[in-house]
């Protein structure tokens, strides 16, 4: 492709140079440019790709995307000076792909809790309905049924529209996609033409990164504003972020809730552990989960396959055969006829509403006990906030450890305590081995009893000092189930 196609589809401040020349390949990581190559130079959160322009001339590039300009430039290369590298980042990979996201119904899902169980659960839906479709999310990513493992809830530019068109070569013709705040914000999502969007809610989350509630908030909402006229914009009308998702979008807006009156009114009729009785706008159905965060995501799903023209009789019929994602709510039964949920929930919203949802089924009937820890290096405010949510719904609280990452496991673990007081400390263990800690929880369960294993859901390692060891929730509860520990 030539460079002077390629930059007719970003804003050009000015050019340096001839583009009438050919690329072979484009990339924002030096160290992966070749001859004939095109370097983007993008100022990320901890480096700034302009620093690496001499390098990328050095392995081959012929072309430059950058703000500002070198000092020394050289007449063998030209330069395109843009006012925002990461926005041209997005659009020339659409562009090198053949705008793939063009030839695809493209749906995000946006929202501190939810979005993984919303877009996996509409990429099952419209599988149901014989549809090849895409899936991008933070559990794994799929091309119809070939799964490709997951790095980030968004990738970068190029490996979005590089597995979007994928799809499209495999003969997908729906996608389903995670558009993480991160991504918002650092435009990686920029190039990709949306059909819809859903916003599932906002709560507390990524503050080490955004700073503030606000502009936790304001990233999420750049997704919307910047949708197009004949996409559908689809928000929970329960939470208080929901309206402020629609106020500048061109999209056409619905809204979804189980309180009020909504586009897509949904209600509980009864809940089990092994499922719940919905109405949806005045049906009936039968599905395989539990509890009340669970009746927004299956709300938000309906609303979206509403939206997107499928038969609400033939939606009803197949959303009752779905099952719940791997790591959300996932329930297992013990010989001893206890039960043990394992659930992603990481925040202290997540927490509530998991905990609040087992509440709702048991009752008076069992006890519940909750094995929970926080991430290390990530936002420490959220930490004594997580301990007091577990306790506060719990009769047996065990703090563990999560992904420490560089932070020493008791560091957090006191971070955690200190959102207790004296009485509320004494239905806590402190147990840092999050294998033992596991192992405890089901030597206290009694019959009818409900263990929570929450904070790493899906994930199948524990991130200790930079190395990631093989270590899965689920995994060693079935060992305890079968005697093995």
């Amino acid at each position: 492709m030539t460079l002077e196609r390629l930059v007719q589809h970003i804003t050009v401040k000015q050019i340096y140079g001839k583009p009438d020349i050919n690329i072979e390949g484009i990339d924002s990581d030096s160290r992966n440019i070749k001859d004939k190559y095109l370097f983007i130079a993008v100022k990320g959160t901890s480096v700034d790709g302009h620093e690496f322009i001499d390098k990328a001339i050095e392995q081959g590039a012929t072309a430059i995307v950058c703000e500002s300009l070198p000092q020394k430039i050289s007449d063998k290369v030209v330069y395109i000076q843009t006012n925002d590298s990461a926005e041209a980042l997005g659009r020339l990979a659409s562009a090198w792909y053949g705008k793939p996201s063009k030839e695809l119904t493209l749906v995000g899902v946006t929202g501190t809790n939810g979005k993984t169980t919303t877009a996996t659960l509409l990429y099952e839906l419209f599988r149901l309905f014989g549809e090849k479709v895409g899936l991008l999310s933070t559990v794994c990513n799929y091309i119809d049924t070939l799964a490709i493992p997951a790095t980030h809830t968004t990738p970068d530019p190029l490996s979005l529209h590089k597995l979007l068109r994928e799809m499209v070569d495999a003969g997908c013709t729906y996608a389903f996609m995670e558009v993480s705040s991160h991504s918002a914000h650092q435009k990686r999502i920029a190039g990709l033409d949306f059909d819809g969007a859903i916003f599932t809610n906002l709560t507390r989350d990524h503050l080490d990164y955004h700073k503030t509630v606000d502009a936790y908030l304001k990233a999420k909402k750049m997704f919307f504003d910047d949708l197009k006229k004949e996409a559908f914009a689809l928000v929970n009308l329960d939470d208080k972020s929901g309206l402020v998702m629609l106020q500048n979008t061109r999209a056409q807006k619905h809204t979804y809730s189980l309180r009020t009156l909504a586009d897509f009114k949904g209600r509980i009729i009864e809940s089990r552990l092994d499922g719940t009785t919905l109405e949806l706008n005045g049906r009936e159905v039968e599905v395989q989960f539990v509890g009340k965060f669970n009746a927004y995501n299956l709300l938000a799903v309906y609303g979206a396959a509403c939206l997107l023209g499928k038969d609400v009789e033939d939606i009803l019929v197949k959303m009752s055969l779905l099952v719940p994602v791997a790591g959300r709510f996932q329930t297992l039964h013990a010989p001893e006829k206890y039960t043990a949920i394992i659930d992603y929930a990481h925040t202290p919203d997540a927490l509530n509403n998991v905990l609040g949802s087992i509440k709702e089924v048991i009752g008076d009937k069992g006890h519940i006990i909750t094995v929970v820890g926080a991430g290390g290096n990530r936002d420490k405010g959220k930490r004594p906030l997580m301990a007091q949510e577990a306790v506060n719904a719990s009769d047996k609280v065990i703090l563990t450890s999560d992904n420490p990452r560089f932070e020493e496991p008791g560091d957090i673990l006191n971070d955690m305590l200190a959102g207790l007081d004296s009485i509320q400390r004494k239905k806590v263990l402190s147990i840092a081995d999050r294998r033992e800690a596991i192992r405890t929880a089901t030597q206290f369960a009694q019959p009818g009893d409900v263990i929570l294993i929450a904070g790493k859901g899906h994930e199948d390692y524990q991130e200790i000092k930079g190395v990631k060891h093989h270590f899965d929730d689920k995994e060693e509860v079935e060992k305890i189930f079968r005697g093995e520990m």
